[in-house]
C-alpha cells in the first residue's frame, strides 16, 4: 500500500493539473504583467477556489508585483503560504466521542464513507455500532447491512418508514448492552433546501442530546468533492440548521475542483477531517493541512 503522502499526491493529481500545473509557466518567470495576473485569476476560479479567495489572492499578487518589479521573490511560494493560512488548525482525535451523526445530500458517498469510518475505528480498537436511520430507502438500509456483515460490526435497524429518531433512540439505549463505545448513524440523504428533512435532522440531534453530552457527539457532513463550490452552499445551510463539527470530502480522487476546500475553510471555519480517495474500505485519508499544501504545490 502506498504511504499516506504518496496516496495524497495521487488523489490530488486532477486538482493539481487544473491549478498548480497550469500556473507553473506564470510563476516561474522573472516578471509578471497584468495579462498574466488575469490568467492566474482565471486558473484560480477554474480550480473552484471561489471568487472571494481568488480576489484576495490576486490583489495580494498585484501588490507584490508592484513592490518587487524584478520578481526575485518566489510567487509560487507566496501563493502556497497564502493558501495555507485559509485552512484551520489540525483536528485532534479523541476517544471521548461516543456518537457520530453523519449526513449529506443524496449521492455524496455517505454510506460508503460510514463503512470506511467504521472499519477505521474498529481497527483502532473501538467497539462500533451502526444505526440505519435512513428509513425511507430500503436500498440504503440494505447497503449498510452489507457493510455491517462484511466488517462484522453490529447494526440497529427498523422497518421501512420508521421514525429515524426511534432508530437512534434504540441504538443509544442498546450501546451499553452490546458493549459498544462508538455509535455511527447513517441518515437519509437530503437536499439542504428541504425544510422538513432538515427539521427532522434537528429532531435526531435532540434525541442524541438526551443520552450524551455535547462533547461526546460529532456531527459530520459528507461532501462530494466533485461538486466543487456547490458544496459550500450545501454546507452553509446544514451548518446553519444543524451545526457541523467536521467535514469529510468524498470522491476527492475524482475531483479537479479541490480548491473549494479553501472556500469552505475561509467562510465556515470548519475542519476537514478526512479525504475519501477511492472505493476501497481503507481509502480514507486523515487530512493534514501541511501535507495537503505540500502535495498540491509539489513541483
Amino acid at each position: 500500500m502506498l504511504n499516506l503522502m504518496s496516496r495524497l499526491k495521487k488523489s490530488l493529481q486532477k486538482t493539481q493539473s487544473s491549478l498548480t500545473q497550469r500556473m507553473s509557466h506564470i510563476v516561474l518567470k522573472n516578471t509578471i504583467d497584468e495579462d498574466e495576473i488575469e490568467e492566474l485569476e482565471e486558473i484560480l476560479i477554474t480550480a473552484d477556489m471561489g471568487v472571494p479567495i481568488t480576489m484576495e489572492l490576486i490583489d495580494s499578487v498585484r501588490a507584490k508585483v508592484k513592490a518587487s518589479k524584478d520578481m526575485t521573490d518566489d510567487i509560487y511560494g507566496f501563493l502556497r503560504e497564502s493558501l495555507r493560512t485559509y485552512l484551520p488548525d489540525e483536528w485532534k482525535e479523541t476517544n471521548k466521542v461516543k456518537v457520530l451523526l453523519v449526513f449529506g445530500v443524496n449521492g455524496s458517498g455517505k454510506t460508503t464513507t460510514i463503512a470506511k469510518l467504521a472499519k477505521k475505528y474498529k481497527d483502532e480498537g473501538r467497539k462500533v455500532l451502526l444505526a440505519a436511520a435512513d428509513t425511507f430507502r430500503a436500498a440504503a438500509v440494505e447497503q449498510l447491512r452489507v457493510w455491517s456483515k462484511r466488517l462484522e460490526i453490529p447494526m440497529i435497524e427498523k422497518a421501512d418508514g420508521a421514525d429515524p429518531s426511534s432508530v437512534i433512540y434504540e441504538a443509544l439505549e442498546g450501546m451499553k448492552a452490546r458493549g459498544c463505545d462508538l455509535l455511527i448513524i447513517d441518515t437519509a440523504g437530503r437536499l439542504h433546501t428541504n425544510k422538513n428533512l432538515m427539521d427532522e435532522m434537528s429532531k435526531m440531534k435532540r434525541t442524541i442530546a438526551q443520552h450524551v453530552s455535547s462533547s461526546e457527539l460529532r456531527t459530520q457532513m459528507i461532501l462530494d468533492a466533485t461538486t466543487g463550490n456547490n458544496g459550500l452552499m450545501q454546507a452553509r445551510q446544514f451548518d446553519k440548521t444543524i451545526g457541523i463539527d467536521e467535514l469529510i470530502l468524498a470522491k476527492f480522487d475524482s475531483s479537479a475542483k479541490g480548491g473549494f476546500i479553501f472556500s469552505i475553510a475561509r467562510e465556515l471555519k470548519l475542519p476537514v477531517k478526512y479525504l475519501g480517495i477511492g472505493e476501497g474500505v481503507d481509502d480514507l485519508l486523515p487530512f493534514s493541512r501541511d501535507d495537503f499544501i505540500e502535495a498540491l504545490f509539489e513541483r
